[in-house]
């Protein structure tokens, strides 16, 4: 799932990446564009309601690709993004308009 709530008085808008917790899967980060694709730039926090989430804070009116990456590297999309396009691994990146 993604949240998007605009910045008051910026032109920013903040985005959270929430998905299902699960015991099984080692830990989950949200790697894209606005991060450099960087694993321990953006991890996901167990939360009480039994989701994962993280929030960052991106240019409103944009387009950024991500994925999700977990520690055991596996590499999973967010079925409520925006749209997909083939990645240059010849996988699907998911993306985000803000």
């Amino acid at each position: 799932m993604l949240k998007r709530e605009p910045i008051k008085n910026s032109r920013q808008v903040k985005v959270t990446f929430v998905i299902p917790h699960s015991a099984e899967q080692a830990r989950v980060s949200v790697v894209g564009d606005f991060n450099n694709w960087d694993p321990g730039a953006t991890p996901l926090v167990k939360r009480a309601n039994n989701t994962r989430s993280a929030s960052v804070t991106l240019d409103a009116g944009q387009r950024y690709r991500f994925r999700y990456y977990s520690a055991d590297d596996q590499w999973f999309n967010d079925e409520a993004a925006d749209t997909y396009e083939s990645s240059e691994h010849g996988s699907e990146n998911c993306v985000l308009l803000t």
